[in-house]
């Protein structure tokens, strides 16, 4: 791999993917493992290359990631931001398109944290009148 990248940043829940794009042949590396091994199902494989696959450059760049944080369907849509805001480096006229399909926006849905006197988020214990 040549040392010149185009860098971005995606982020879900509490995962965040750091991302680097290599001019190559499609292989995608997600913490030193092949993207098939590290994410074995095929939908989150499949949301992974989503970015790729819109804008037609599936086969032109080789991807690492380093991702850490939350679980795997998080960090899989971690990736897809990462590599979407990558792309915008390479070609700024690829924003209509990825900001159409709704990669370019952070998903700032998290779990809801639990209140004091109630049993989680917003369930409450039973309450019996009589």
């Amino acid at each position: 791999m040549s040392t010149e990248f185009n860098y971005g940043t995606g982020r879900r829940k509490s995962a965040t993917a750091r991302t680097r794009l290599y001019p190559g042949s499609g292989q995608i590396l997600v913490n030193g493992r092949p993207v098939d091994e590290y994410f074995p199902r095929k939908t989150l494989q499949m949301v992974i290359r989503q970015p790729l696959h819109l804008t037609k450059t599936l086969d032109r760049f080789d991807i690492k990631v380093t991702v850490s944080g939350g679980g795997v369907s998080g960090q899989a849509e971690a990736v897809r931001h990462g590599i979407s805001r990558a792309l915008l480096t390479v070609d700024q006229n690829l924003r209509g398109m990825l900001k159409k399909a709704g990669f370019l926006t952070r998903d700032s849905r998290a779990k809801e944290r639990k209140k004091y006197g109630l049993r989680s988020a917003r369930a409450r214990f039973q309450y019996s009148k009589r």
